[in-house]
């Protein structure tokens, strides 16, 4: 097994508006991209972000070799509790993930 962030060339996480996150997987090549895919499963994500399955949104992007995954941020952007106002430590968070 590998750390997912050691496969790939990069991970990016962002807002995508005051609701949502997304994270972003750059693979780099074909053969990155398959096992990202493959060894990257739903059930990871939804346990890791602790996520109803219905709330993952996931998109596997053979073309351009990317995985993108949408979630709902844990607390709305700029709230006081909001911890991460451009969401950028998810990133980490995936990265760090064993497939």
């Amino acid at each position: 097994m590998s750390r997912l962030g050691d496969l790939v060339l990069k991970v990016r996480s962002k807002n995508a508006g005051p609701f949502w996150l997304t994270i972003d997987v750059f693979c780099g090549s074909a053969d990155a991209f398959e096992r990202v895919s493959s060894g990257l499963s739903d059930d990871v994500l939804v346990a890791l972000f602790q996520l109803e399955p219905a709330q993952l949104k996931r998109f596997d992007i053979a073309d351009l070799n990317v995985v993108k995954i949408s979630l709902p941020r844990p607390q709305v952007q700029g709230t006081v509790a909001d911890r991460d106002m451009h969401g950028a430590s998810y990133a980490q968070i995936v990265s760090a993930i064993e497939i």
